[in-house]
């Protein structure tokens, strides 16, 4: 008998901030007291401001003076939101957060008891962990070098013999840097490192110097080894990186600081005026009327969400956090219900319009509009959610799932009350079809989504305090009163000067990352070794492949498992970066076309944040539900295999283009349809399911039949479509046996 959500579900425990800065590689991890907190956040606000101004005002200059600016002022936040040290557990409230999670039903009075007890000691246990986690001396000093080293080619400074000049006086010297250029360079360098190794990790700071050793060391390797060169000195690697388009000032930032950080800012006005509540809603609204309702609304609310975060990871920890006490009432297991929730997070990465991070970057280097990039990712997208959506129904009849009813509204209301949501992404559309630049749409889309917060507060309709898939709390202390128009708008104020600057300290991680990335570009302009490492890649798989026709089916698959490989280690953008430069030659050598390559690249680079043994998106939505890691990383697995595999179709099959949207509207239906059948037929092979339970016969004959419809290729076409009708047929006909009456009654007994 359907049944209210109590307000006892409701998982105002669990802190989604915080379960994100502990999993996801790009949230900040410092607990800030309060003083630094406003500083940091006016300082981010100031920022954005600057940002905002640049698009409609840009700096005489030039972009590169922008992009000197741009890493001045934000590369301090790194080692104010960042500890220095390998990231700690959280105490008191991750413990609460991943209990809460994780408690069942039986103990779910015992638990609500102690939360009141629990309530009395957390704000005072939050204050006393900000204090011990603010930075300390070292990191403001780092902080305040970040900002003199990182302005001094544009600081008015006289020249002399040593340095200064300002910046035309630094762009005179390139090719033959004085020595404060280069002590300037080579410091800047260690703070870029440093801010990568604190907000990703030790392993893209180790890549980096591995190849900064051996754009030194090449001149020393032997000549008979292809990878060798007469290796460069230390004054020219500090050019190349200081003073060149091909260093920290390279496409990478470039893309950070229009595009990325941007679109964070614009992902965080939509939070702070309520979307993310919205979105959550809406989607709940929509499929409340059968068992497999709660499943198909995570995956809807994954989607939209992705509009506000921007992160896989964030986003599962956002959607967890209201989605899992119904997931559990529908009866969906722990593990079941996070690998959902991770696969969904992650559907926000890879779905348009705003897509990852290293989406901008893609339609940099291919020099395409980002409109034609997000073009490229609506079939693959769909794709996605099918087989989503078919592993959501399989499940909702595996588990016996039950319909939850719950306290929201019907979708037409909630569309007449908060569809305004939805206009801000469609002004983005909208303006990159008339060839508006990225930047200024998504500034014009930020300003209708501002707009309309305003006169929600003018409305007295304000974003609720807890509200579901809001990741920001009510700041104007007006909760649970009347305020006036006043107290209002001071709210909205708040809530806006609080989006400014949480977009722009989101988006240092990447700002890092990309910088740390102009070591790598360089070093391949430099050397070349993006092209070496591709030509030996090719070689080895001729070596091994048994016919010329399948060397780039295996070089494709090596490269699958290369940029997985690399993904565990590094953030998307990073691993899409790297993997660009060093992978993506050895495919378009082998005839892939750019957009395809780039794209497989895409979205096994994101894909390795739900692939074991990492998979952090998975490992935060464990920690939400209180499932066991590893299989949560196997069911995550089960619900995204159709994207592992789908990207393979781009590059290893000319008709892959097709899945772009690359042909005739005709060749690509035709296209789509087929790879739908393909997803169907993994649909079977992961959950056991077809129109019932599946056999092993039924399972193994799906196999082939969805990697030879990926293919798509007529021939491989028409024996995968066999191979899937003859599983059916044989389905069809056990379901028919064992349906019998005779057949039944011998089973009972």
């Amino acid at each position: 008998m359907p049944t209210q959500t109590p307000v006892s579900d409701r998982p105002e425990r669990i802190d989604p901030e915080a379960l994100a800065a502990d999993y996801d590689e790009e949230r900040p991890s410092r607990r800030l007291s309060p003083r630094t907190n406003r500083f940091v956040n006016l300082w981010c606000f100031g920022v954005a401001l600057f940002v905002l101004r640049q698009v409609f005002r840009p700096l005489e200059l030039g972009s590169q003076y922008y992009l000197v600016y741009f890493l001045a002022l934000t590369l301090p936040m790194a080692f104010l939101c960042y500890r220095a040290r390998v990231r700690r557990k959280r105490p008191a409230d991750a413990a609460t957060g991943s209990a809460a999670g994780g408690a069942d039903g039986a103990q779910a009075g015992e638990a609500h008891a102690g939360q009141a007890k629990a309530g009395e000691t957390k704000a005072g246990e939050a204050k006393a962990v900000a204090r011990k986690d603010d930075p300390g001396v070292v990191n403001w000093v780092l902080a305040g070098l970040a900002l003199v080293i990182g302005l001094y080619p544009v600081l008015p400074l006289p020249e002399f013999a040593f340095g200064g000049g300002g910046y035309e006086g630094f762009l005179d010297r390139q090719g033959s840097l004085l020595i404060l250029d280069v002590i300037s360079g080579l410091v800047l360098l260690l703070l870029v490192l440093e801010a990568t190794r604190r907000t990703t990790g030790l392993v893209l700071p180790a890549v980096c110097l591995m190849f900064l050793g051996y754009m030194y060391y090449g001149g020393y390797l032997p000549l008979s080894w292809k990878i060798s060169h007469p290796g460069i000195d230390i004054d020219q690697i500090v050019n190349a990186l200081y003073n060149e388009a091909s260093g920290f000032f390279g496409v990478p930032l470039d893309v950070a600081a229009t595009y990325i950080v941007l679109f964070t800012i614009y992902g965080a006005v939509l939070d702070r005026m309520g979307a993310g509540r919205f979105f959550v809603e809406f989607s709940f609204s929509l499929f409340r009327k059968s068992g497999s309702a709660p499943g198909r609304t995570v995956a809807t609310s994954g989607f939209l969400l992705g509009s506000v975060s921007g992160s896989g990871t964030a986003t599962a920890v956002t959607l967890g956090s209201f989605a899992w006490p119904i997931l559990k009432r529908a009866g969906y297991p722990k593990e079941a219900a996070g690998g959902m929730l991770a696969a969904s997070g992650i559907g926000a990465i890879l779905s348009p319009p705003t897509m990852g991070a290293a989406a901008f970057i893609i339609a940099e280097y291919l020099q395409v509009s980002y409109l034609q990039v997000l073009g490229w990712a609506i079939i693959p997208t769909l794709l996605y959610y099918l087989g989503i959506f078919l592993a959501v129904e399989i499940d909702a009849r595996r588990f016996g799932a039950r319909r939850v009813d719950l306290d929201i509204g019907s979708p037409l209301r909630l569309l007449l009350q908060g569809g305004y949501h939805f206009i801000s992404l469609g002004v983005i559309v909208f303006f990159l079809a008339i060839d508006v630049p990225p930047f200024n749409a998504v500034v014009y889309a930020m300003g209708v989504a501002a707009f309309f917060g305003l006169v929600e507060a003018l409305l007295g309709r304000s974003p609720a305090d807890g509200a579901p898939g809001s990741t920001s709390a009510p700041e104007d202390g007006t909760a649970g009163s009347e305020p006036g128009r006043k107290e209002l708008l001071n709210g909205f104020g708040k809530r806006l000067y609080a989006a400014l600057a949480a977009g722009v300290r989101s988006g240092v991680p990447v700002i890092a990352v990309c910088a740390a990335a102009g070591v790598i570009t360089s070093t391949i302009a430099k050397t070349g070794l993006g092209q070496t490492l591709a030509d030996a890649l090719v070689q080895m798989a001729a070596a091994l492949a048994p016919t010329e026709g399948s060397v780039l089916v295996l070089t494709t698959l090596f490269c699958a498992a290369g940029i997985l490989v690399l993904g565990l280690a590094v953030p998307v953008t990073a691993s899409f970066i790297l993997s660009w430069v060093i992978i993506g030659p050895a495919l378009i050598t082998l005839g892939a076309g750019g957009p395809e390559v780039a794209m497989f690249i895409f979205y096994y680079a994101v894909l390795s944040e739900v692939s074991p043994p990492t998979a952090l998106a998975a490992v935060a939505s464990a920690a939400i539900t209180g499932g066991r890691v590893i299989p949560t990383m196997g069911q995550a697995c089960k619900y995204t295999l159709p994207a592992f595999l789908a990207p393979l179709a781009f590059v290893v099959s000319d008709n892959g283009s097709l899945l772009l949207t690359r042909g005739s509207f005709v060749d690509v239906l035709g296209a789509t349809v087929v790879c739908a059948g393909a997803v169907a037929a993994l649909a079977v092979v992961t959950t056991g399911w077809m129109f019932g339970p599946t056999g092993r016969v039924e399972r193994v004959l799906c196999v082939p039949a969805a990697l030879l419809l990926l293919y798509l290729e007529p021939l491989s076409i028409a024996i995968g479509v066999g191979l899937l009708v003859l599983a059916v047929v044989i389905h069809l006909g056990a379901r028919r046996r064992n349906s019998r009456p005779d057949v039944a009654q011998a089973g009972a007994v």
